[in-house]
């Protein structure tokens, strides 16, 4: 009796243990809350946590550079003229699976060592505009990026929530 017990209860574990979690799955809507808790520094550039919760599509975006559409490098030498195509590169991504740039709950910024991320975040709020809800951001200084004209590289992560 206790193989069948156990393949049983393998079945019911399977199939949800006899109930409809997946009815109540479908009618649960989702949300996202950034958070700037008390006792941490608040900034408008960015949030100190994100917490996201219910039914949501996460939209992860690949590590974006200035190369335009045709691959050429965009603004040799110049952070901010490459922070803006990267921020348009980001958008675009971001389009594609769905989301938009207030949805945004993470940024990681790679700074090539010796350049100012100032000029970069300026561009970033000129493309993108003025986010109601700043994400968390992390930036980090490089030696190098995948090509020497590289000055930055910006991944994301968006959460979006199911209606």
């Amino acid at each position: 009796m206790g193989p069948r017990l156990l393949i049983l209860g393998t079945i019911a574990l399977l199939t949800g243990c006899g109930g409809s979690p997946r009815n109540a799955e479908n009618t649960m809507k989702g949300s996202v809350s950034y958070l700037n808790p008390e006792g941490l520094h608040k900034s408008p550039v960015y949030s100190q946590a994100v917490l996201a919760k219910g039914t949501v599509r996460t939209v992860y975006v690949g590590g974006q550079n200035s190369v335009d559409p045709a691959g050429a490098v965009v603004g040799k030498g110049n952070i901010g003229t490459q922070a803006e195509q990267v921020a348009r590169n980001l958008k675009v991504a971001l389009a594609a699976g769905g989301a938009r740039a207030e949805q945004v709950v993470k940024w990681n910024v790679y700074v090539v060592q010796g350049q100012a991320p100032e000029p970069a975040m300026m561009a970033f709020q000129k493309v993108l505009g003025p986010l109601p809800n700043p994400p968390i951001i992390t930036v980090l200084y490089v030696a190098g990026l995948a090509h020497p004209d590289f000055l930055l590289e910006v991944d994301a992560i968006a959460v979006v929530p199911e209606k």
